[in-house]
């Protein structure tokens, strides 16, 4: 298949680990923005295979992982009225609120229902009349466009029952927060190509020159992340000769 094959390479991936163990020449610390970059590094054992001086920091790029108790509080409570259908994604169910999660409630009799997309709940929402029906919208700028467009078909549809709990986050200013801590370490970023798609990169720029930090925007494919922390390295080992 076009355009996947290429970022299975074994052989390319290879030549792109021999060239960040030839150039790396100090400790640098990277890190992975999103949670489906960290799959995939940890998945296809890239890791390993790096140089000991290059250390991989997990980022903040999962919706569950941000999402904030009070919010996970909101949901639960919204869950637990008689009147509510609450929908979620599955991987939401079992982040802990103060004091119970999703899945609690679900077991104790709450109308819960996990769904795939904001798309579904709508038509919950038009199957049940009688009921109110709220999708849990949680997640960076990629998942936003969605849960916009389920507001938009169900109000051209007429349904009126349809609402969203909305905890929506971007990811440059959590960069920055990373950024602006006085105990980081960060060196570079490796940013999530899907989210450009949503936002395009012009936000990253005055976060990579205000703190004079690489950002490369990369995919998850092995190829892909190699090639990434390949130009990310490129650009420290660069900067640090100066």
């Amino acid at each position: 298949m076009k355009y996947l094959s290429e970022y299975r390479n074994p052989e390319l991936a290879k030549e792109f680990i021999d060239e960040i163990h030839r150039i790396t020449t100090k400790p640098w610390t990277l890190m992975e923005i999103c949670g489906g970059q960290t799959h995939s590094l940890v998945k296809n054992g890239i890791l390993e295979m790096l140089p000991d001086n290059i250390t991989m920091v997990h980022g903040p790029g999962c919706p569950v992982c941000v999402t904030s108790v009070s919010v996970i509080d909101e949901a639960v409570y919204l869950a637990q009225q008689s009147n509510v259908i609450l929908c979620s994604f599955g991987d939401m169910l079992r982040v802990p609120g103060s004091h119970k999660n999703l899945l609690e409630v679900k077991a104790a009799g709450a109308d819960v229902r996990i769904l795939y997309s904001p798309l579904e709940a709508v038509m919950v929402a038009k199957d049940n009349p009688d009921k109110e029906v709220v999708f849990f919208a949680v997640g960076f700028e990629t998942t936003a466009p969605a849960n916009a467009l389920s507001v938009i078909h169900a109000a051209k549809m007429g349904i009126t029952n349809y609402s969203i709990l909305a905890s929506h986050v971007l990811v440059p200013p959590a960069m920055e927060a990373i950024l602006s801590d006085d105990e980081n370490t960060i060196d570079a970023f490796l940013a999530a190509g899907h989210v450009c798609t949503i936002m395009g990169m012009e936000e990253y720029y005055p976060v990579a020159a205000k703190y004079k930090t690489p950002v490369v925007v990369t995919g998850f494919e092995p190829v892909d992340l190699l090639q990434g922390i390949l130009m990310a390295v490129q650009q420290l080992e660069k900067a640090n000769t100066k």
